[in-house]
């Protein structure tokens, strides 16, 4: 069997959008993936909306963990994915053939608690179809 890619996905605080896009991957993908994912700022925490967002289609990341990028310098990456602006500028140059992929997506934090679901639910979905257009993965 060949040697799964190893991915990265930061963000800034990785507590919902890097969380969102790790666990999409690994469930969509894990056979062919290995899915860390870091903050450049950790939060400390998963907001429950990330959670909830992804279990409404199946996919359980109730046991992430907030952590740092500082984790993973010296590891070596096939993909650094960034997911917000802030990330990519302060992404570390991780060694080896890591191919960088950037895409901003919205902060659902940023929004008033009654309308964080419906982004959550977006950013999501945005997230997913990204992810499988840039791996080419089955629809």
């Amino acid at each position: 069997m060949a040697q799964k890619e190893r991915v990265l996905v930061l963000c800034t605080g990785n507590s919902a959008r890097s969380q969102m896009a790790e666990g999409w991957l690994r469930a969509r993908a894990g056979d062919r993936f290995e899915v860390f994912s870091a903050g450049s700022n950790p939060s400390g925490y998963v907001l429950p909306g990330a959670i909830q967002a992804l279990a409404e289609i199946g996919i359980d990341i109730s046991d992430a963990r907030s952590k740092s990028m500082l984790e993973f310098i010296g590891q070596p990456f096939d993909h650094v994915i960034t997911v917000c602006d802030n990330a990519a500028e302060n992404c570390p140059v991780f060694p080896g053939p890591g191919k960088r992929h950037h895409r901003n997506f919205t902060d659902p934090a940023r929004f008033p608690p009654e309308e964080q679901i419906a982004v959550f639910r977006r950013v999501r979905d945005e997230i997913a179809a990204w992810l499988t257009e840039l791996f080419a993965l089955d629809a």
